[in-house]
């Protein structure tokens, strides 16, 4: 979560240092100008850690980001990712118009529209947070389960489709589904579903405050 946040506080500072916690310790970190890795793909990483830590400041500071300001190269995105982000940011922030972005999102996430991000992918592990997050916001406890169910099953299927998959960390947890879990563990939707990708510690903040942020 610090670095995530380190790298999209570097975009908004201009041209000043930034000084971050990671690790235990402040660190300065100069200013380089925008960076390749700050686009949608590692915002959405990152507030989904921010999420998790439940660190509203970092979730208000992400949401604060221009939208342009995370646009990457034609191509490198399908352009569902970015009604997305506005989606979350728009939510988090109270702006208006929260329910025509999240059909935007799931129009545009749709395989018949996307065609960028692989389709296994996509159905496995990009669409279920978005999934999850209309069934959180619209306060509905039963389809969440039932959305959170699917995501765990199809995050399983994804990454132990083939061995080089299994063996990779990013499979280790479902970090779009924990966050949207943890949204809704604090929001006491009932949540009976236990799963080694959704950490407990985590998603019942056993750890909050345990270190500086």
């Amino acid at each position: 979560m610090q670095l995530g946040s380190a790298i999209f506080a570097l975009l908004g500072s201009g041209e000043r240092d930034v000084e971050c916690r990671i690790n235990r310790k402040l660190r300065t970190i100069p200013a380089t100008g925008p960076t390749s890795t700050a686009d949608a793909g590692t915002w959405l990483s990152a507030f989904w850690l921010a999420v998790i830590c439940r660190d509203q400041d970092r979730m208000t500071q992400l949401s604060e980001i221009p939208l342009d300001r995370l646009r990457s190269p034609e191509g490198s995105y399908d352009q569902y990712i970015y009604h997305w982000v506005d989606t979350l940011q728009s939510w988090w922030l109270r702006r208006p118009d929260l329910a025509d972005k999240i059909i935007a999102t799931i129009e545009a996430s749709d395989p018949t529209v996307a065609r960028i991000a692989p389709q296994d992918l996509l159905q496995a592990v990009l669409y279920p947070p978005i999934n999850l997050f209309y069934h959180y916001v619209r306060n509905d406890r039963d389809g969440f389960a039932a959305a959170l169910a699917d995501a765990l099953k199809l995050h399983k299927t994804y990454w132990t489709l083939n061995e080089d998959r299994a063996k990779d960390i990013d499979g280790s947890i479902a970090l779009g589904p924990l966050a949207i879990t943890c949204l809704a563990y604090d929001a006491e939707f009932p949540l009976d579903i236990q799963s080694d990708y959704l950490p407990k510690h985590l998603l019942q903040r056993t750890w909050l405050g345990e270190f500086p942020t």
